[in-house]
This record gives C-alpha cells, sequence and structure tokens, in this order.
C-alpha cells in the first residue's frame, strides 16, 4: 500500500499557517462568546443584589426551615401519624380540585383564543401586514404580563375568587399558545394550500382542509405542556386571592402551620407529578416517542 504523498515543505507550510489561523480565528471567537457570557452573568448577579457570601451565612435558615416542616411520621405509629399530617385531607382535595379546574378552563379558553389568532399571525396564510401585526402584538402583550399582575388587576376589578385565576391564565395562556401555534402553522407544507387556493377554496375552507390536519397533533402537544405549566401557576395564583389549594397553602405558611405547609406541599407536587405522567403518555400517543425525544 502507497503512503501518503508528501507536500513540498513551502506548500505545507503555506497550509499549516492557514489551518493554523483558521483555528485561532474560531478559538478566539468561543473565548470571546464565554466571556461575554461571564460578563453578562456578572452583570446580572450586581443588578440583582446577588451576594454569594450572604447566601452562604444564611444557608442555614433554609435547611432549618425545611426540617421544621418535615412531616411527624415516626415509625412506632406511622398510620396514626399520617391521619394527623393528613387532618385536612377532604379539604384540601376539594380546594385542589377548584384548583385544577381553574386550570383546565383557564386552558381551554386561552387555548381556544390562541387557535384562532394563530392562524392570523402566520405569514404563511395572511397577506395583510397590518393584520398579521395586529394579532402578534396582542400575543405579546397576553403573554409578557404575568398571569399573576393579571391575578391582582382582576381582584381589584371583580373580587377575590377562582374567576380572577380562570381569567389570568386564559389571558397568559392566550399569549402564549397562540405564538407557538403561529410557529406551527407558518412551518407547514404549503403544497395543499395552494392547491386548494388553486381550486377557489375560501381562506377558511383552505385552513381548515389544508392546515389543519398538519398542525392539529402539535396543538394538542403544546396544550398539553400548557395544562402542566398552568396547574403549577394556578396554585401560586392562590396567593393573590383567586383561591385554591394556593390560598390554604398561603395561610399555613403566614401561620407556621409547619405540619400544614408539607402536606400540601407533599400534595401539589404528586399531583402534578400525575399530571406530567398522563400527559406525557398522551402526548407521546400524538406525534409518537422519537418526535418527542
Amino acid at each position: 500500500m502507497r503512503g501518503l504523498t508528501k507536500l513540498p515543505p513551502e506548500r505545507e507550510a503555506t497550509l499549516s499557517g492557514l489551518y493554523a489561523a483558521s483555528t485561532g480565528a474560531a478559538r478566539r471567537r468561543t473565548l470571546a462568546g464565554f466571556a461575554a457570557v461571564a460578563a453578562l452573568a456578572l452583570l446580572a448577579g450586581y443588578a440583582a443584589e446577588v451576594r454569594p457570601l450572604v447566601l452562604a451565612g444564611n444557608i442555614g435558615k433554609f435547611t432549618a426551615y425545611i426540617q421544621q416542616i418535615l412531616p411527624p411520621v415516626g415509625l412506632d405509629h406511622p398510620v396514626e401519624d399520617l391521619r394527623a399530617w393528613y387532618w385536612g385531607l377532604p379539604g384540601w382535595l376539594a380546594l385542589l380540585g377548584e384548583t385544577l379546574l381553574m386550570a383546565y378552563l383557564g386552558t381551554l379558553l386561552g387555548a381556544l383564543a390562541g387557535f384562532a389568532l394563530s392562524f392570523v399571525a402566520a405569514a404563511n396564510l395572511v397577506r395583510s401586514r397590518l393584520l398579521r401585526i395586529l394579532a402578534k402584538r396582542f400575543l405579546e402583550v397576553c403573554r409578557t404580563v404575568p398571569d399573576v399582575v393579571f391575578a391582582l388587576i382582576f381582584v381589584i376589578a371583580f373580587g377575590l375568587g377562582p374567576m380572577v385565576g380562570v381569567l389570568a391564565i386564559a389571558i397568559h395562556t392566550t399569549g402564549a399558545l397562540g405564538k407557538l401555534f403561529s410557529e406551527v402553522v407558518e412551518n407547514i407544507d404549503m403544497r395543499p394550500v395552494e392547491g386548494l387556493s388553486a381550486s377557489g377554496a375560501s381562506w377558511v375552507e383552505t385552513v381548515r382542509f389544508a392546515v389543519l390536519p398538519q398542525v392539529l397533533s402539535n396543538f394538542a402537544s403544546y396544550g398539553l405542556l400548557r395544562f402542566e405549566i398552568n396547574v403549577r401557576g394556578a396554585a401560586v395564583l392562590g396567593f393573590v386571592g383567586a383561591g385554591g389549594i394556593g390560598q390554604e397553602f398561603l395561610a399555613a405558611i403566614r401561620n407556621f402551620y409547619y405540619a400544614d405547609v408539607s402536606a400540601i406541599l407533599v400534595l401539589i407536587i404528586l399531583t402534578v407529578f400525575c399530571i406530567d405522567l398522563a400527559t406525557e403518555r398522551v402526548r407521546h400517543r400524538l406525534i409518537g416517542p422519537e418526535t418527542v425525544r
């Protein structure tokens, strides 16, 4: 087997110099990128008053609080201890159900609004630039304002109660899902759309028969993911008077009912865990496990 032909020394030196210059430039760009990320992290930490020494000095208070809320369950009488720990289980389950219904209704209303607006905001379906801009800016407003802020505004307007949480979740979900849905629509195969348009189909008929079959599975997947997020969000909205388990959780924290804090926290975590598993199975069935990975 013949070996490689050796290049002339001048040619070899020229190629080596070009390779070194190329790799050196790439290395400098990479280092500059890391330096920029580190500088921005330091700047953000300074602006946010993140002080590692204060964190290290007070970490003991955090661990002490965790120790205080640990469940008072022993090995001698575990069943009795569990009953005492979850003394308010019926009431907590009712509040948890209220939280789940709040998240469900808010997600449903927001998904419907985001569904309708996503087609108007898609650049490949709507020719009017003004209409697309108006739809996109509206979706941005909906998702830019945090749902907690919406809830505080609605509490002032409508008073305390789950309706406030439903409205806040619905508006924020409209903005978030509308954005995701419109991006899905903009990435569809346009050949069915062009075929129906050429045959004289209306805009609504084109969306119904050429667009929807391509996007429904992704829409459902994003909707389920948003429902998971909204369950957690609905629990937090209870802190500002939107009802549900969050309101009871806040009361337990404020009154230093340590056992109740851990009991409600574990209840919320288990609920979210179950919802994650259930929605993950549904998403896998809709878009396939390979796509999910």
